[in-house]
């Protein structure tokens, strides 16, 4: 593999070609202020039975969007008495929230660390719990097309309406502090990241990396990888639909939440990444609203990013920013 995309000079001077609706706020204002109708209903449940010694593990449910249940994993370390900043992290494409022992990282670290869930998927490469009890039109295999007639119906109102939710619902513990929040995650968990850091005014740091869901006139146009290339598959087949398709993506693009983002950010991107095409991320990272923003390069890597190098960078980083 090699470099496909533009140089990084033009990278760091990208700009979407979105075009963002007129009623972009006003949509999301409703769609959260729905969601609030329903309680949040957070409950924790302590695990006894992990074999974890070092870490306090609490199985989480709360309401998301519509109020359908969502799981997910609070992590602490062991016999936490005070509050502690805490970690929101949103997870992959295909993945679910999996089993607690692979979420020791920021409990190492003296952190809270709440996972989402993500309703519907969790079978491609970590199990999941959360079901997606709406149904769709006509869609293309994957989640990329499901309910993309309107954005309304998109599958991705559901699951951002659940990550801005499951930031509610972390911070109602009365172990985590509510003003040291970060909001992090990989891939699509990056993209939900952005999100949550355009609708939720008070995060304390935003860490999206190789973020997904950013710049979509661009993306669906330059990688035929997965899961971009699922939009395409769908409109090779729906003849006629790319404008109303760009209408509903637009609601949804990452580089819209950047421009409203309002917490100090840390982006990565990798230069040979065929899945989150590089330029897809410097739109969002070039939108971003917040004026202390960093974005780490991974020159030579593909779609897995810095992968450890770059936990270990925000490992030095975040805790600064969370006061921790």
């Amino acid at each position: 593999m090699s470099l496909f995309d533009l140089p990084l000079d033009q990278l760091r001077a990208h700009s979407s070609r979105s075009v963002e609706p007129e009623d972009f706020d006003a949509f999301w204002s409703a769609t959260l202020d729905e969601a609030r109708t329903h309680d949040l209903d957070a409950r924790f449940e302590l695990r006894t039975d992990t074999g974890l010694t070092t870490v306090d593990v609490y199985d989480v449910t709360f309401a998301g969007f519509g109020g359908h249940p969502v799981k997910g994993w609070l992590v602490m370390p062991a016999g936490t008495t005070e509050p502690l900043p805490v970690i929101v992290e949103f997870l992959g494409y295909g993945g679910g929230r999996g089993l607690p022992h692979s979420y020791l990282l920021w409990a190492s670290a003296g952190l809270a660390h709440f996972v989402m869930d993500t309703r519907g998927q969790g079978s491609g490469w970590a199990p999941g719990d959360t079901a997606d009890p709406v149904g769709s039109g006509p869609s293309f295999n994957g989640f990329m097309t499901r309910g993309i007639e309107d954005p309304l119906t998109y599958y991705y109102r559901r699951l951002i309406t659940d990550a801005a939710r499951a930031v509610e619902a972390a911070r109602s513990h009365p172990l985590t502090d509510a003003s040291r929040t970060a909001a992090i995650g990989v891939s699509q968990g990056g993209g939900l990241a952005l999100a949550v850091g355009g609708l939720i005014p008070d995060l304390a740091a935003v860490a999206p990396d190789v973020p997904f869901l950013c710049d979509f006139p661009r993306a669906v146009r330059i990688t035929d990888r997965n899961p971009y290339r699922e939009i395409a598959n769908y409109l090779k087949t729906h003849r006629g639909r790319a404008e109303q398709v760009a209408r509903t993506l637009a609601y949804f693009d990452g580089v819209h939440f950047a421009a409203r983002g309002r917490a100090p950010a840390l982006f990565s991107v990798a230069l040979e990444d065929q899945t989150c095409p590089p330029s897809t991320v410097f739109a969002a990272f070039n939108a971003y609203a917040h004026p202390d923003k960093e974005i780490e390069v991974y020159d030579f890597n593909d779609h897995e990013g810095g992968g450890p190098f770059q936990e270990a960078v925000q490992l030095a980083r975040l805790p600064r920013l969370l006061k921790a």
